[in-house]
């Protein structure tokens, strides 16, 4: 089959568009036992999934668990936005130079850049769900 040079002229933009859908993250069950550990010092951290929804919008969830008087990482700042939602121990959250000491069940809102942290002022490991909200592009 022959094709003329505007065949293709109106193939190539179709083509593009195709390329640049985001395919959406499908249903799924993450089973604990079953993620991956990232193993730093006295700190585990399992990447549970990212992508992005049905509508584009980007989406990545982690569980960490840091030890005694650990940090994950140094205070820092980005365009997404994020909730940790802490499950077990205490946190020290820090969020624009303001400190608070959030227990078990507590969730932190983090908005676009601004500058935050956390450490583990306990004895015993605390573990924390982030979800970060929307890319940095």
């Amino acid at each position: 089959m022959n094709y003329s040079r505007r065949d293709l002229a109106l193939l190539l933009p179709a083509l593009a568009a195709a390329q640049q859908t985001p395919k959406a993250l499908p249903s799924r069950v993450f089973k604990y036992d079953d993620l991956p550990v990232r193993v730093n010092g006295e700190n585990k951290s399992r990447a549970v999934m990212k992508g992005e929804t049905h509508s584009g919008f980007q989406i990545e969830l982690h569980i960490t668990e840091i030890g005694p008087g650990q940090a994950p990482h140094a205070p820092h700042k980005h365009v997404h936005e994020e909730l940790l939602m802490l499950k077990d121990g205490s946190l020290d959250v820090t969020v624009s130079g303001q400190t608070t000491r959030v227990t078990a069940g507590s969730i932190v809102y983090v908005a676009s850049n601004e500058t935050h942290g956390w450490r583990n002022p306990g004895e015993s490991p605390a573990q924390y769900f982030v979800i970060a909200l929307g890319n940095d592009t």
